[in-house]
């Protein structure tokens, strides 16, 4: 027997096991080139996702949420010395790493590039990619040491994103210190859970959310480097908010100090309403509400001081302790998203569907805040530290963040 008369003997039981046999559809119809990238795909793809489509309603139930005290400004302020000198200390003993998940595309900006490409400038280039690397340099010539830099990236954008970090020479950053990984990719299925073709040799797929940088790190061999190193401290940041500040060593003391397993960003919500996650906890653990899940009760509810009580939204900067983070045994809860899902009819011709028509699989950050044991708020000043780039113009858009860069000094 042949290895690939083997590959597809394994495949077959495995998508036996799984309803879906349908996958092999076209095999006969392929090169071999296309027959072997198939049956790598298939086997490589995590399929136990797919049962839990029957039971997606019961995966979204919160349990109980109650809130969480963030440490505010004033707080910070009286201790900054001491929590930026244990930050510091912390950095230069090359306890401290960064994370930047940038596997997402530019399609919302009418863009066909990886997000981090976009050109923000108005009278000479300036690259989210760009803004990011100058924020991160700023901390390592304050520290007078460099941390590394892990890039995650997906399949859709990986050789796009390397190739042009390569020609843009890693904007002055030391390439020994930036190391890139793939997010591991989830599959998409039809309201059956049947996984859907995206060409005839191809399933659809989608990143498995960004809850999964830890583990696409993991079976990236990254982990191997980051013990050799002795980083203690992962944080993990989100490509489009600009103003991003990286592995700050107020925050970073400040969560050694109060010897928490994770640290949050957060800044004061601009109103009751505002679309971002805000901190709390959930059944006693540490956890995060999404906006549309805020009831009006929670909404409108207050602390002691009688400020709302779910008042912190948080902005995708988080400092994970590794330990904390490798000691997860239990697999993260698992969000089911309808979404629209291109795909090959059954004449094997391409559908862009114009509404939702199926499922995709993510796990989210969020959830493994709610797998630790503490977790530190730590407010921002938003107009210094919350850039988000979301949208072409409005809110949260490129127009808003050139608006925040040049309050903070940055030339466009």
């Amino acid at each position: 027997m042949t290895k690939r008369q083997e590959d597809l003997s394994d495949v077959k039981k495995k998508l036996s096991e799984f309803g879906q046999e349908h996958l092999l559809k076209y095999f006969d119809e392929l090169n071999e080139s296309e027959k072997d990238s198939l049956l790598e795909q298939i086997q490589t793809t995590d399929m136990t996702c797919i049962s839990q489509v029957q039971n997606k309603n019961h995966l979204a139930e919160k349990g109980k949420i109650t809130p969480l005290t963030a440490m505010e400004l004033p707080e910070i302020e009286d201790n900054r010395e001491s929590f930026k000198k244990t930050g510091l200390e912390a950095i230069r003993s090359g306890k401290v790493a960064a994370v930047l998940l940038a596997g997402g595309m530019g399609t919302r900006l009418g863009s066909d590039n990886p997000k981090g490409m976009y050109d923000i400038g108005l009278t000479h280039p300036l690259y989210i990619f760009e803004c990011l690397i100058k924020n991160l340099t700023d901390l390592t010539k304050e520290a007078g040491y460099p941390i590394h830099l892990f890039v995650m990236t997906s399949d859709k954008n990986h050789d796009k994103t390397v190739s042009f970090m390569t020609e843009k020479n890693f904007f002055g950053y030391d390439k020994n210190f930036i190391h890139f990984f793939k997010q591991e990719m989830a599959p998409a299925t039809d309201y059956e859970g049947k996984i859907y073709l995206e060409a005839k040799d191809r399933l659809a797929t989608s990143p498995n959310g960004n809850g999964g940088w830890f583990i696409s790190m993991q079976k990236a061999g990254l982990l191997d480097l980051v013990h050799k190193e002795g980083i203690e401290w992962l944080n993990t940041f989100a490509v489009d908010n600009v103003l991003q500040r990286i592995a700050d060593p107020v925050f970073v003391g400040a969560t050694i100090q109060k010897k928490c397993a994770v640290g949050s960003k957060v800044v004061r919500k601009a109103s009751p309403d505002e679309k971002v996650g805000v901190m709390c906890l959930e059944d006693g653990k540490p956890s995060i509400v999404e906006y549309y899940e805020l009831t009006e009760e929670l909404m409108n509810a207050k602390d002691a001081k009688g400020d709302p009580a779910y008042n912190f939204g948080v902005i995708l900067n988080y400092l994970f302790n590794v330990k904390a983070l490798e000691s997860l045994s239990e697999k993260l809860s698992l969000h089911i998203v309808e979404k629209k899902i291109p795909f090959i009819d059954e004449n094997g011709n391409p559908i862009k569907p114009e509404k939702p028509n199926g499922y995709k699989f993510e796990t989210l950050v969020l959830d493994m805040i709610h797998k630790m044991d503490s977790c530190l708020p730590f407010e921002v000043v938003r107009e210094k530290e919350f850039a988000p780039i979301k949208n072409a113009t409005g809110v949260d858009s490129v127009e808003s963040a050139r608006e925040l860069l040049k309050k903070n000094g940055v030339t466009l």
